[in-house]
């Protein structure tokens, strides 16, 4: 049977992809040895899927085919994230562009509408992404962070932590982010190394002709200080304390107070206090019980408490009030700093701390369970490292700021009596007051964190509230696959929620995959334009070798550096694969199953078989323990290097012979081992070619067939190592060839030394013809002359005879001219190692490759000093 010369990726993918999902075949049936389950990290709908999702998402399906094939009742539950902030930016941005209208143009309802309708269509835009990258997740339970069953379950879990007084408004300082209009958790925040200036000002005394001086990098928030505070402890300023200031440019007087928060060794030691807007400051404030007066309004603008500032904005009152404290002689010096200042993750505006009403989380009393979870092992992080910061994290908690002045998202289901001032709390939708029973009631404007929703997504996706099947079936889930930069936003949320809601862990594994980085070890971004599309790749490659290129280089704890060249590395494995499996196909004329015992068996197979047997171990073992690369090379390196270039050349003339069908269903059981081990990384290119094999078994489908188990009948250690000698003989006489410039299908004489047992060479000379395209094999006591050596191991030297096949003379010119070559080489490469300047300024990646060169050609020179010597 001949299944063509040519591997097409985009006709397979297609093609598959559609009949797994027409025969169901990632629907969860409720059946099974045992279960796994998991839910997908949901994508935003803001947009394309970046190669750190792809990453994300081949891990997972790569852990769920593989459980699949074990027999369990397997469930990938996918879904989207309706991305609060993200998307009303966007769609706002939207909207302004092509209907020129603002979305308080539109009103809150039609806005909404129109988000929906967006929504909608990216849903499915991220669908296809997800498919097309071989995702099997079980579309028929497909779930949305605001569809009606998950506003269900936000809307009782606010209930309930209400009712417990776990939730609670207050004032608070707040990450408000001026540009979205918005608060931001401590999470959403990033901070970022920024050049500044340290502006040092004298504040006077009353009553006094002193004054004292104070270092600020905010001299317009100036405007609403209300106390100076030093160290108790520090003696500079003992005499201060209880004196009280004059605010300059306000003329405001302001107490000098002691607490231990201040650092004395920053700025002068002593602190303007501006308890509404600065987090730190607010905290002191309220241990002093200092007025708090805010100046500035939601757009970052200077409010009336700035008196004449009124109406700037902050870095033009910055600059004003610089200008003002110079011209009154209050700016003593201006020193350049260089401080951390946080951002906005979504639009990059500077955060500004602003105080105000929002609603809260008391998040001490809920993380007891989560603590103790981990710190148990109930769920485990790998790589092991995150846990530590997990735990770190927990142990250091604040409350969690859950409101957002948005209209995208779960409105908070709180609404105020405009008659007797009482706030009514519902699961459900009320008309009126639950106290005085008005209905004059209104709704709170606001909406919830779009992680609060997330948080439940484990259990509210299986459907609870209500005690469904699935949430007993498939809940705890057994494994998380995300990145480190969510362990907080999310992972440590949905432990908090689930220990809470469901008396029990969320799941029991979380992997923590890697960050994807440019070759170079930059981070991937569009200003820097290193990003690669997955989509791209799967245009040009194929899904598969994507896929495969991105697990072999998923090493546990290390950043990927990827090189679009490794693509196509990958790319030539999967054609190794189709050409392999078709040379096979076409050497089964006549094919008849036949039960296999080891007598039967010629020492490739056992070798072969036994190879297989090991590589089975090791990717079961390792899928196990989430060592993707592990898994992949032991694959790649078998497929390849043992079946293909060994094991297929070794039974070749055995295919021709009347004698061929232990060759032919060794071959057939291998190819056939090899495709099932395969398929959770490379699934279109496995499942099309299995299904062109003969049928040794009853399976129809290769995305259910049987995982490969361990067979100790098949474990011949002695046959193994006798063939892997053999292999090394013939590599050794390759390599020679190679060296002195002798085609490798050049027939030639050899002879051989050995100190020890020579059987295994006279017991398998037809092979080492065969392969090596040897036509004699002769035992020695000496090296003949003209013949190059091969030194196998310390028992056993190789040689090539030379004799009229080269010109020797011509020969060792041409290696002499090949070593001074590559001495040049050697010199270059030994300077740079050995100047300092190159050391120093040079980026790791460069010194790395420089250092390898260096390592490899010094290699080259000592192997051609060898030949050189021989030929002498």
């Amino acid at each position: 049977m001949d299944i063509g010369k040519r591997y097409t990726p985009d006709k397979i993918e297609t093609k598959w992809y559609k009949f797994w999902l027409d025969n169901d075949l990632f629907k969860a049936k409720g059946e099974g040895n045992g279960k796994f389950s998991m839910v997908i990290p949901p994508p935003n709908i803001t947009g394309k899927i970046h190669m750190g999702h792809a990453l994300n998402i081949t891990l997972q399906d790569i852990i769920t085919r593989f459980n699949r094939m074990q027999g369990k009742d397997t469930l990938w539950l996918p879904g989207e994230d309706h991305a609060g902030i993200a998307t009303q930016h966007v769609v706002e941005k939207f909207l302004i562009k092509s209907e020129g209208k603002r979305k308080e143009e539109y009103g809150r309802e039609e806005f909404i509408e129109k988000v929906w309708k967006w929504a909608n269509e990216y849903k499915e835009y991220i669908k296809k992404q997800i498919m097309a990258i071989g995702a099997s997740v079980d579309w028929s339970r497909e779930r949305f962070t605001l569809d009606e069953g998950l506003n269900k379950a936000v809307r009782k879990v606010f209930v309930e932590l209400y009712n417990e007084g776990l939730i609670y408004k207050g004032k608070y300082i707040v990450n408000w982010c001026p540009s979205c209009g918005t608060v931001l958790s401590d999470e959403e925040v990033e901070h970022k190394d920024e050049k500044g200036a340290l502006y040092h000002i004298k504040y006077p005394l009353k009553g006094e002709n002193n004054y004292i001086i104070i270092a600020t990098t905010r001299p317009e928030t100036m405007l609403g200080d209300t106390a100076i505070a030093v160290h108790p402890s520090d003696e500079r300023y003992k005499d201060y304390v209880g004196k009280t200031a004059i605010l300059p440019l306000v003329g405001r007087e302001i107490p000098i107070i002691a607490d231990k928060y201040v650092d004395p060794s920053f700025g002068t030691g002593a602190l303007k206090v501006t308890p509404a807007h600065d987090p730190n400051d607010y905290l002191l404030g309220q241990r002093h019980n200092l007025e708090s007066v805010q100046i500035m309004d939601e757009y970052a603008k200077i409010n009336e408490n700035g008196g004449k500032y009124s109406g700037l904005n902050r870095e033009e009152a910055r600059k004003a009030v610089i200008e003002d404290l110079e011209k009154e002689g209050y700016l003593i010096k201006i020193e350049e700093l260089e401080h951390s200042v946080g951002h906005c993750y979504r639009c990059n505006t500077a955060v500004e701390p602003f105080l105000l009403d929002q609603w809260f989380v008391k998040m001490k009393p809920l993380t007891e369970k989560a603590i103790e979870a981990v710190e148990k092992s109930d769920i485990k992080f790998y790589p092991s490292r995150w846990k530590k910061v997990y735990l770190n994290w927990m142990n250091e908690i604040r409350d969690w700021c859950i409101s957002r002045q948005l209209w995208w998202g779960h409105r908070i289901p709180v609404w105020y009596c405009e008659d007797c001032g009482h706030i009514n709390v519902s699961e459900e939708n009320i008309q009126q007051c639950q106290k005085c029973g008005s209905t004059n009631i209104k709704q709170d404007e606001d909406v919830l964190d779009t992680w609060f929703s997330s948080a439940l997504w484990p259990f509210s996706t299986l459907g609870w509230p209500e005690n469904t099947d699935d949430l007993k079936k498939y809940y705890p889930t057994d494994l998380l696959v995300t990145g480190f930069d969510i362990i907080f936003f999310w992972v440590a949320r949905m432990i908090v929620m689930g220990e809470k809601f469901m008396k029990n862990k969320p799941f029991s594994d979380v992997y923590i995959h890697q960050l994807v980085r440019d070759k170079h070890g930059k981070k991937m971004s569009k200003s820097l334009g290193n990003g690669i599309d997955p989509l791209e790749i799967i245009e040009n490659f194929g899904a598969d070798p994507m896929r495969f290129t991105l697990a072999i280089l998923a090493a546990q704890g290390r950043d990927i550096k990827l090189d679009p060249k490794s693509f196509e590395s990958y790319s030539k494995f999967a054609n190794k694969i189709w050409n392999a499996t078709r040379f096979v196909l076409l050497n089964m004329d006549d094919f008849e199953k036949i039960e296999l015992t080891p007598d039967m068996l010629e020492l490739e197979d056992k070798w072969m078989l036994s190879k297989l047997n090991k590589t089975i171990k090791i990717v079961s073992s390792s899928l196990k323990k989430y060592e993707f690369n592990i898994a992949a090379r032991a694959l790649y390196d078998f497929f390849w290097n043992e079946y293909c270039d060994w094991y297929i050349e070794a039974v070749k003339n055995r295919l021709k012979s009347e004698n061929k069908q232990i060759a032919q269903n060794v071959l057939i059981r291998v190819l056939d081992t090899s495709l099932r081990l395969l398929h959770p990384f490379m699934p279109f290119l496995t499942e099309e070619l299995w299904q062109n094999l003969p049928k040794i078994n009853e399976e129809k489908y290769l995305i259910t067939a049987k995982w490969p188990e361990f067979n100790p009948e098949h474990d011949f250690e002695k046959e193994e190592n006798e063939f892997e000698k053999i292999k090394s003989f013939i590599r050794g006489i390759r390599n020679v060839k190679a060296d002195i410039n002798i085609p490798q299908i050049t027939k030639i004489e050899i002879a051989y030394k050995t100190l020890g047992d020579n059987s295994w060479i006279k017991n398998n000379e037809s092979i080492i013809k065969e392969l090596a395209f040897v036509t004699k094999i002769n035992i020695v006591d000496e090296k003949p002359e003209k013949s190059a050596t091969s030194y196998v191991d310390e028992t056993i030297e190789a040689y090539v005879k030379l004799g009229e096949l080269i010109d020797i003379d011509a020969e060792k010119i041409r290696l002499n001219k090949k070593k001074e070559k590559l001495e040049k080489e050697f010199i270059k490469y030994d300077k740079k190692l050995k100047n300092n300047k190159f050391i120093s300024n040079a980026p790791e990646d460069v010194i790395e490759d420089v250092k390898e060169k260096y390592s490899t050609v010094k290699t080259q020179i000592e192997k051609l000093e060898k030949l050189i010597e021989e030929l002498k």
